[in-house]
């Protein structure tokens, strides 16, 4: 996957292209001073300013029409605490690079999500998470947080310290101020096995609560047209490690799951009508395989086919229901859906905005190619989830607004009081926040 990139033109795009922007200006600030001037300059001239890392949000969460902030030069380790467990790093580190450097330490992260080409502070402000029966979000694993407000100070929150900002920050949409540097708790690195294999849908949906709670991690993406799905558990594993075998991996992560899927993908875009079959191939593509490797290795994987993505949280006990409702919706609708419907799930956190806050939740996630049209296929699916009390994912595309959002959060009026009293003037206002938190 690609980083995002301004044209000659000044026009920054999002990674799926479906988000454009045009700021004044982009910054790359050196340190935190160099970006405390920035966002004072801005405020002298009546600028608004986002910060914005690779672009993996399907939302205009960082477009802006004033200042745009990249921070590709706040980049590594400030410190790792092994005594408390923790290490601190800057904000614009990509996820990629944070695994691997953890895992030279002998450390990692308890949970993350399926890819890790974000920077740690894009990825945490918008709620990224993976799937776990006990472990929660990135942001569920932040210990600390530096960011710079308004005005151009800079203020540091945890548990012990602003811990009003510590609950709300931690998923803060870029509403609070700018992430300078986040402490994450970590571990020592661990073995993960995975098991993958196909399991027929209606098996999945009558074994969903047992299959969740005999796992740490499970997942399943489901092939619409079909009654198809494949699977993946990860549990803990004492060892040896066995990770796939290098030729082995790259025909199913790289050929088939990028390069053969790319190309059905445009041959579905070309001829809709084909998509129901090639699905039925496509879901019988992947073979079952198990193996063992450290965490970063076994969570993540590549997705270089691009596409747009809506997500909604639901109660995990609602999933089973909005699954049969959604397929049921595909199978009498026109719609021709060639990306599978991935589901994970997630125990309750304590962020103020977090998808998880107060209620244990299952996530479910629709695909679109990019460049199909994905209007039909979201509203219907919308319509579904949120008729379960679903919660949109920050990052991806949804039509939900202030007054929705605030009947779904018990403590929405946490969060936009808060932003009251941090960001008054809306220095890191733009319109897509506007619509999900209200002027």
């Amino acid at each position: 996957m690609s980083t995002t990139a301004s044209g000659k033109s000044g026009t920054w795009r999002n990674w799926a292209g479906n988000v454009t922007a045009r700021p004044v200006r982009e910054v790359v600030p050196a340190s935190v001073e160099e970006l405390r001037g920035a966002v004072r300059r801005a405020a002298e001239e009546g600028l608004r300013v986002k910060a914005v890392g690779t672009g993996h949000s399907f939302t205009a969460a960082a477009a802006t029409d004033g200042v745009l902030i990249r921070p590709h030069l706040l980049t590594g380790i400030r410190g790792i605490d092994r005594a408390a467990g923790t290490v601190t790093v800057e904000a614009g580190t990509p996820l990629r690079r944070l695994n691997a450097a953890l895992a030279r330490e002998g450390l990692s992260l308890t949970n993350m999500g399926d890819i890790m080409e974000q920077t740690v502070s894009g990825a945490t402000s918008t709620g990224t998470h993976g799937t776990g029966r006990d472990s929660a979000s990135i942001a569920a694993q932040i210990r600390g947080l530096e960011l710079v407000t308004a005005d151009g100070s800079v203020l540091t929150c945890s548990a012990a310290e602003n811990p009003e900002v510590f609950a709300a920050a931690r998923i803060g949409l870029g509403a609070l101020g700018i992430v300078t540097a986040i402490t994450f708790a970590v571990e020592p690195l661990f073995l993960l096995s995975a098991r993958e294999e196909p399991m027929p849908l209606d098996r999945v949906l009558a074994e969903f609560d047992q299959l969740w709670s005999e796992n740490e991690h499970f997942e399943f993406y489901w092939f619409p047209h079909t009654g198809n799905t494949t699977t993946k558990r990860n549990n803990r594993s004492a060892g040896p490690a066995q990770p796939l075998g290098r030729l082995s991996g790259w025909f199913e992560d790289e050929f088939l799951s990028n390069g053969v899927f790319q190309a059905v993908n445009w041959v579905g875009r070309a001829a809709p009508a084909a998509i129901p079959g090639i699905a039925r191939i496509s879901s019988r593509a992947l073979s079952a395989r198990t193996y063992t490797d450290i965490p970063h290795r076994v969570f993540t994987s590549p997705r270089r086919v691009r596409f747009v993505e809506m997500e909604y949280a639901v109660p995990r006990a609602a999933l089973v229901e909005a699954v049969r409702e959604l397929k049921a919706m595909v199978d009498c609708s026109n719609l021709r859906i060639s990306f599978p419907v991935e589901v994970r799930t997630a125990p309750a956190d304590d962020i103020t905005l977090s998808t998880a806050e107060g209620r244990d939740s299952a996530y479910v996630a629709v695909h679109m190619f990019r460049g199909t049209p994905y209007q039909a296929y979201f509203t219907a699916a919308e319509r579904i989830l949120t008729a379960h009390g679903g919660r949109p994912h920050w990052g991806k595309v949804h039509t939900r607004d202030a007054e929705y959002l605030a009947g779904v959060y018990p403590r929405f009026g946490e969060f936009t009081a808060l932003r009251d009293r941090l960001d008054p003037d809306r220095r890191f206002g733009n319109d897509y926040l506007r619509r999900v938190l209200g002027s």
